[in-house]
């Protein structure tokens, strides 16, 4: 078994003061034993318009935030899965929702750039279109070796889609991590029920780091950041706090292999009838 933990905050839209929250999480949970840290999408920032996040944008390479990180994963000798902006070449009006992980050398071992954009638009009521700046990625990533297993990156509104779990579970997965900054409503409508849904249903750790509380006059997140087991039993939750906070679950990849063996569902599915994913 080894250690994970999940990071909560609440950003703002001041890159340093997020930064040294995420590191000094960081350093908790290698403190505490975890082998891994996950933090929340959009932990480099959130903005209080779209020009503002334009402003902010900056490419991995340059990032003040990630280059912190970096140091503070070779110093803590910790990975650390987070969600950032990403700044898009090919299109200047439009910045990428990116998943990034970094090893315990300091290392980007990967990135995975959001394909779902949640856009949401009802007459007489709210209007959230996040392809007004992001632009969406194009590829699912191969899941990636990790101290706690093989990891499948996700952010936030992929939770919703079942297909990209599926087939990350077939490509290897043992754990999916989803990144967020769930809505209030949504949150207390879907969050959990759908964290323990992709659990069950592919037999797979699930990891999901949320923002929590008040960023600005518009932005409120959900927080209730979990990891839940592929039984899908809620192992860990952070507390209902806005400021930052930890909590850390063991990873047995033996009890995994274990609920696969005695419920094969993989082996079950009627790929004759419907179509393989």
């Amino acid at each position: 078994m080894t250690l994970a933990a999940i990071g909560q905050f609440c950003a703002s839209s001041i890159i340093e003061t997020n930064k040294i929250a995420c590191c000094q999480l960081m350093k908790k949970a290698a403190q505490q034993g975890a082998k891994m840290l996950f933090l929340p999408e959009a932990s480099d920032f959130i903005s209080e318009t779209k020009e503002q996040a334009y402003s902010l944008t900056e490419s991995i390479d340059q990032s003040s935030f990630i280059q912190g990180l970096r140091k503070a994963a070779q110093i803590e000798r910790i990975w650390v899965s987070v969600g950032i902006h990403e700044k898009c070449t090919s299109d200047p009006q439009r910045i990428y929702n990116t998943h990034v992980v970094i090893d315990d050398q300091g290392q980007i071992t990967s990135k995975y750039q959001k394909i779902h954009l949640f856009d949401v638009d009802i007459k007489g009521g709210p209007r959230l279109m996040e392809s007004d700046s992001t632009k969406a990625g194009e590829n699912i990533n191969i899941p990636i070796k990790s101290p706690l297993g093989v990891l499948g990156l996700q952010i936030c509104y992929d939770l919703r889609f079942a297909e990209l779990s599926i087939q990350q579970r077939r490509q290897g997965a043992h754990i999916l991590t989803f990144p967020s900054a769930f809505t209030v409503k949504t949150g207390m409508a879907h969050w959990e029920t759908l964290l323990r849904a992709r659990a069950i249903e592919t037999q797979c750790y699930v990891i999901a780091s949320a923002q929590i509380g008040q960023h600005n006059q518009k932005r409120i997140s959900y927080g209730n950041s979990m990891i839940v087991d592929p039984w899908g039993t809620v192992l860990a939750r952070c507390p209902d706090l806005t400021e930052p906070t930890l909590a850390l679950a063991s990873i047995d990849l033996d009890y995994l292999n274990k609920i696969r063996t005695e419920m094969p569902v993989m082996n079950h599915r009627r790929n004759d009838i419907y179509p393989l994913i």
